[in-house]
């Protein structure tokens, strides 16, 4: 049996299914319903189980008591649930002809099971309620941690990113670092020298510098 053909005049709009449903593949789905026919019309990435042909059940949509919510072009995003029990967030988008008559409606539904599956996940993994204070028997000589602490504090103080430091920020936070008792670790200057992406040579440079202004003032 040949299939139906389809109207043209919904041509660019199963396109636009298509894009939609490609986009968001495997996770979205794509409903065309034609409103003259009350038929879906359409369907790209089908996880529903409807088929083409199946009532709309979108009457309502043409009545003249729907007709004023309606008259936005878009209706939602609202929940439902699917036929495998997975939840679906939708968003209908009511389509008109050059009349401004509403003509066909097109419902994106969205899988978020799994991204609600992978944010329970990351709840659970990120919560803070099994955390302990860092033990002092282990973070006492942690020199690294203090340096990194502080350099943070420091920079959300200015509200400046690591990245974007210019060499006279870079100076000024070695000499802050200098202040903090942060070289007295060992190997703390090249440590420092790594994290600001600056030369061994130029930390040595700005603490030497360091060193005979207070030489000069005592």
């Amino acid at each position: 049996m040949t299939p139906p053909r389809q109207d043209p005049a919904l041509d660019n709009f199963r396109a636009i299914a298509d894009a939609i449903a490609t986009l968001f593949y495997p996770h979205a789905e794509v409903v065309l319903h034609d409103l003259r026919t009350q038929k879906i019309d359409y369907i790209a990435n089908n996880l529903s189980k409807r088929e083409v042909g199946d009532d709309a059940a979108l009457e309502d949509m043409l009545s003249e008591e729907v007709s004023e919510e309606v008259s936005e072009r878009n209706i939602g995003p609202y929940e439902k649930l699917n036929w495998d029990g997975q939840k679906i967030r939708s968003l209908s988008s009511v389509l008109r002809d050059s009349n401004g008559q509403p003509l066909a409606v097109l419902c994106i539904n969205l899988n978020i099971s799994l991204f609600e599956n992978a944010k329970a996940a990351l709840d659970l993994f990120l919560s803070p309620s099994k955390l302990i204070a860092q033990p002092d028997s282990l973070f006492r000589d942690d020199w690294q941690e203090r340096i990194n602490t502080f350099l943070h504090a420091w920079l959300r103080e200015r509200q400046l990113s690591l990245n974007l430091l210019t060499r006279e920020h870079k100076r000024e936070l070695v000499l802050a670092l200098h202040a903090e008792g942060a070289f007295k670790g060992k190997s703390a200057s090249n440590y420092v020298a790594n994290v600001l992406n600056m030369g061994r040579a130029t930390v040595y440079k700005h603490l030497k510098e360091l060193k005979e202004l207070k030489e000069l003032k005592d």
